[in-house]
């Protein structure tokens, strides 16, 4: 039931603070190279879609070792842990087999890193916060 469990948490770490420390960093570079303003849709769809780049660079290994631990057979343990996983892999299949299915993954993380952070946006504007 647990099996892969702690390489999730380790990819959802990761991937919330690559999403929002990249979207506020594409805020910055997307409003001084435009000229928009931090809280124009324009620059937060632009800032989103970079997020969502970033992001699958940064989680498409997490994703991979989570897959491989969590679809293990019951009856036998092909790996011990995640680093276990993570060296077989590469010996497998080399250091870039860690990102295998990348554009797939970015196909599913920009649209959803887009509407995620331009619904956050949209809240904090009508309910009176500053934004990020």
């Amino acid at each position: 039931f647990y099996r892969g469990v702690q390489v999730n948490i380790m990819r959802a770490c990761v991937l919330n603070a690559t999403k929002m420390g990249c979207y506020d960093m594409a805020k910055g570079h997307v409003s001084t190279a435009t000229g928009w303003d931090r809280k124009d849709p324009k620059t937060v769809f632009a800032s989103s879609f970079i997020a969502g780049f970033f992001m699958t660079i940064t989680v498409a290994p997490w994703d991979m070792l989570r897959t491989k631990l969590m679809n293990q057979p019951t009856d036998v343990k092909l790996y011990d842990g995640f680093v276990d996983c993570a060296s077989k892999t590469i010996k497998e299949g080399g250091v870039l087999s860690l990102w295998r299915g990348f554009v797939p993954i970015w196909a599913r993380f920009a649209p959803q890193a887009t509407l995620q952070l331009l619904t956050i946006e949209a809240l904090y504007t009508y309910l009176g916060y500053k934004g990020i």
